[in-house]
């Protein structure tokens, strides 16, 4: 059995009830051995399980509530101030930047190549009306390449090839992989030893890994997910939506 950290303390703090009242007369130096405690905790769950059931809601609704505060927060500022979001990420469509919409997305997701195909057919429609600014969110505990794509990424986008970078990884997402990633740099012509050095910097993964904060403050579990001026919405959206949602925004809704 692997218990979470809260429930772990929950656990420990009766334990340690438990073990105090009980252990009168004994040497206060007495501790329980690795086998001892883990007998103990396996009897205060058969025991009170309703008890350890209420702490762990109790904490999940507490989590989700921070979560829910946090995210309103972050929201509220975007909508405020949609431009927050450009910091630092690559930017296509609109100049202008009164429509922001941001991607949080990975590379090795089969769904995120599937938003890739509707963001650039609705992109091209509406380039002069969007601005589009793309963030990392790679789900490496589910993809091996997602991290490894995202840092390449940013390595072509300090040489100011990310968008070709990025399209490729999504078109041709089944060679994902080392080969492929300097085979893509030779291709667009990228000095490949400061591609090389970029992806092996800690500058890489702290932007990789500030995107991947901003997306979780903002709610995101999974991807593809997107912000626009504010709204949040998950999955792979549709162009007529994406199109709906726009107009809204420009009628001032």
């Amino acid at each position: 059995m692997r218990l979470q950290p809260y429930l772990l303390s929950v656990l420990v703090a009766l334990l340690l009830i438990i073990t105090s009242c009980a252990s009168t007369g004994q040497s206060a130096n007495a501790q329980l051995s690795d086998a001892q405690f883990e007998t103990k905790v396996l009897e205060i769950i058969r025991k009170n399980p309703q008890v350890i059931l209420d702490s762990v809601q109790s904490y999940q609704r507490s989590q989700a509530q921070q979560e829910e505060q946090l995210r309103d927060k972050v929201l509220s500022q975007i909508r405020q101030e949609p431009r927050l979001l450009l910091r630092n990420s690559p930017v296509a469509g609109s100049a202008s930047q009164k429509i922001i919409m941001a991607e949080f997305s990975d590379f090795e997701c089969p769904f995120c190549a599937r938003g890739y195909a509707v963001v650039k057919e609705f992109m091209a429609k509406n380039q002069n009306d969007v601005t589009l600014v793309f963030k990392h969110f790679p789900l490496k505990e589910i993809h091996q390449q997602a991290e490894p794509a995202a840092i390449a990424a940013w390595a072509a986008f300090q040489q100011g090839k990310f968008w070709e970078y990025h399209d490729a990884l999504f078109e041709q997402q089944g060679k994902l992989g080392e080969e492929f990633y300097l085979e893509l740099a030779n291709t667009l012509k990228l000095d490949v030893d400061r591609f090389n050095r970029d992806r092996k910097s800690e500058e890489a993964k702290a932007a990789i890994k500030k995107d991947f904060e901003l997306g979780k403050s903002l709610g995101v579990r999974g991807t593809p997910s997107f912000v626009v001026n504010g709204v949040f919405f998950s999955g792979v959206p549709e162009i007529k939506d994406l199109e709906s949602l726009v107009a809204q925004i420009k009628a001032g809704k």
